[in-house]
């Protein structure tokens, strides 16, 4: 293993991203992601109530796409089972 100049070391790009034997699909979910959740992460200090309530605030705003699609798949979740039965036991 050869070190090189340790006192001057060069650097080079970097580590690369793992090619994907997929890409249609790795591009269709950074854009689901980027579609969900577009706000950057809130970073503040909490100091105080009222700051800690902003906080909170902002916090559920950049969680709020990850949120409206949980109630989405939890509507599902019930509504399809019901409306099944109901298709299957009221046959009008």
């Amino acid at each position: 293993m050869e070190l090189g100049n340790i006192s001057k070391p060069t650097y080079g790009p970097g580590p690369e991203a793992p090619g994907s034997s997929t890409p249609g699909l790795v591009t269709m979910a950074h854009g689901f992601l980027r579609l969900v959740q577009p706000n950057p992460l809130p970073i503040g200090g909490l100091q105080g109530h009222q700051c800690y309530t902003f906080f909170l605030s902002q916090l559920l705003l950049y969680e709020l796409g990850f949120l409206i699609c949980a109630a989405i798949g939890v509507l599902f979740i019930i509504l399809v089972p019901l409306v099944g039965c109901c298709f299957c036991c009221c046959r009008c």
